[in-house]
């Protein structure tokens, strides 16, 4: 497993959570609750394994 971490801020909170992205499956799309106020995430992962480039958003529903 290729993993990658990804500081993002929480669109609910603000606060920055760390999120630990698997880059061996892309792209891939998972909900995932934040650590300081539990609600829902939706996040977008894009990119290459080869370069691991990759692109994480957050978007609250």
């Amino acid at each position: 497993m290729f993993a990658q971490e990804a500081p993002t801020p929480c669109p609910y909170c603000g606060e920055t959570i760390t999120l630990l992205v698997d880059t061996s499956v892309l792209p891939q799309d998972y909900i995932e609750d934040c650590h300081v106020c539990c609600q829902p995430i939706e996040v977008a992962v894009t990119g290459t394994k080869d370069e691991f480039s990759l692109a994480v958003r957050t978007q609250d529903e």
